[in-house]
């Protein structure tokens, strides 16, 4: 950090490197994708049986089932456990749009809960009380968000389920590889927490696809069958149609860059680790952590039961909109997950939400900032974004 100091300019730092992976995974991906073309099986080739077997291993579940998204995961764990119409589901209003869009493409009531400000996860306090207050279409399941790479409070949530006789849909699309200590001791991973789990492999996620992609897990042999059977226009048996599915098969050429990646994912997240205690010790050095946004900048914080995988590393920063200008005039990726909850996204209007109705939700998209994290960053590019921040609060 000294030596930085003393220079007045600083060097760009990405928000994130695609040929940095590129070049270090090269040869690997491109003998993957070649023996997908030599082969010609472009749609459930084997590689799509191989990534899901190693990807249900290295999330400790039973089965996998690849599909086209993380969206259309969510989707079909919600159709396999027959939640749709005349359903509700409860879920946070601070996540990507495809966590609620989801739950209204099942033909399911999307309900809101708000957050726990320290983890910006779904609060299940919140979600209980919603249970208990709620007269309306019947509640069948809750969908937790493992924000940024956290899981959410599984302890809570498998309680609130048994008291309930509620389904969890774990939305784990930014979380591979992230665990939660149960309380006899166990760990298990992201994926095997609820009765079924979504996965997202869109190109910035950890386990990343060159392009769309997602996968379901299960411990349940009847739910990955029907997941199995959805995926492919509802048929078990060629041209014959059980249901009415969807058209949601993970691409074999995707399954092929997926199996390579898969070989590297732990790697990446602990380096991913690496970096976040960086930012910490560098923040804290430069005098800049604080407990509330009043004082300075707070720094992430991670539940003592949760193994983080740092999907984002995001602070809560005061006068946040004005320091990412500042960050992208010294030519310094930030990005803001997310800039509007849910509950305020005008295509959502007709779920009868107002602003104030979940303000730890809204007070986080008014402050957060993700800053640049990923495998390849370099420690002095981290430095350099510490920097940058400490000038601007100077």
């Amino acid at each position: 950090m000294a030596a930085i100091l003393n220079h007045t300019a600083l060097e760009p730092v990405p928000m994130l490197d695609f040929q940095r992976e590129y070049a270090d995974l090269r040869t690997e991906v491109l003998a993957a994708i070649e023996e997908v073309c030599d082969s010609q099986r472009f749609i459930l080739g084997p590689q799509v049986g191989r990534f899901e077997k190693a990807a249900a291993t290295a999330c400790g579940a039973t089965h996998a089932v690849g599909c086209a998204s993380g969206t259309d995961a969510l989707w079909l764990g919600l159709a396999a456990l027959e939640i749709g119409p005349g359903a509700a589901v409860i879920t946070t209003p601070f996540s990507f749009f495809a966590t609620v869009s989801s739950i209204l493409r099942s033909g399911a009531q999307p309900l809101l809960a708000d957050i726990d400000p320290l983890t910006f996860n779904l609060a299940p306090a919140a979600v209980d009380d919603l249970v208990r207050s709620h007269t309306g279409t019947p509640i069948r399941a809750v969908m937790p968000v493992h924000l940024y790479g956290q899981c959410a409070n599984m302890d809570d949530f498998h309680t609130l389920a048994q008291q309930h006789g509620l389904k969890l849909v774990e939305d784990a699309a930014q979380a591979f590889g992230a665990a939660w200590t149960l309380p006899d001791g166990t760990t298990r991973r992201a994926g095997t927490l609820g009765d079924i789990a979504a996965f997202s492999f869109y190109p910035t996620k950890n386990l990343s696809a060159y392009g769309d992609a997602g996968m379901c897990t299960t411990n349940d042999p009847a739910l990955a069958e029907r997941m199995t059977m959805l995926r492919a226009h509802g048929m078990r048996q060629r041209y014959f149609h059980d249901e009415v599915g969807w058209n949601s098969r993970l691409d074999t050429l995707q399954a092929a860059v997926l199996e390579v990646k898969l070989r590297h994912v732990e790697a990446g997240n602990a380096r991913r680790r690496e970096i976040a205690a960086l930012y910490d010790s560098l923040f804290r050095a430069a005098g800049l952590a604080a407990a509330t946004t009043d004082l300075g900048i707070v720094l992430p914080i991670t539940d003592p039961r949760a193994t983080h995988v740092f999907h984002q590393y995001v602070i809560r920063a005061p006068r946040r909109d004005a320091l990412r200008e500042h960050l992208t005039a010294h030519r310094i990726g930030s990005e803001i997950y997310y800039p509007q909850p849910l509950h305020l996204q005008a295509s959502l209007a007709s779920l009868g939400y107002k602003l104030g109705d979940f303000p730890h939700s809204e007070r986080a998209a008014a402050e957060v900032l993700a800053l640049p994290i990923f495998p390849e960053l370099r420690n002095d590019e981290v430095e350099t974004v510490v920097e940058a921040i400490r000038r601007f609060y100077q």
